[in-house]
């Protein structure tokens, strides 16, 4: 029986609490999990590709099933030379979804129909937090702590 691989990815710029929670889930539903840190250029990221994959390797560390690696090209690539068959994708609202269910297409067309996706929602603790929103409190030198994990703190407490 093979194994259930799945990846999770985006740019986790800085990666949440929300983050952890689906990584979290997903690990409980999935033999692996590999997060897959998209080095995006395109979405103009606040923070280093190479801090945002320690902030992922620093949060998920309790799990023993999850890996993390920086991402380049497409997701269905990426799922494929990590022989997953299976995206894990979080999802706040139904602004969300649609979008979700338009990406999910995409890749299953990209992919021949041999990735699939599977959607988790956040729970209604994480609902409202956002990398965006997170990312406009840090650049208002709000308090983010209630957002992200421990590690996120500790970088932007000595910056």
């Amino acid at each position: 029986m093979s194994k259930k691989i799945a990846i999770y990815p985006g740019t986790f710029d800085p990666i949440t609490k929300g983050h952890v929670d689906i990584i979290q889930r997903a690990s409980e539903l999935f033999d692996e999990v590999i997060v897959g840190v998209a080095d995006s250029m395109r979405k103009k990221p606040l923070f280093d590709a190479n801090k945002r994959v320690a902030w992922c390797i620093e949060a998920v560390d309790p799990l023993q099933n999850v890996r993390v690696f920086l991402m380049t090209g497409l997701s269905v690539d990426f799922a494929k030379a990590h022989h997953a068959e299976y995206v894990v994708r979080g999802f706040r609202t139904s602004e969300d979804v649609s979008y979700e269910l338009s990406i999910a297409s995409m890749n299953r067309q990209l992919s021949d129909e041999k990735c699939e996706t599977i959607f988790l929602p956040a729970r209604d603790r994480y609902m409202h937090i956002s990398s965006t929103i997170v990312r406009e409190i840090i650049a208002l030198k709000g308090d983010v702590s209630a957002f992200v994990p421990p590690c996120v703190l500790g970088f932007l407490d000595g910056a």
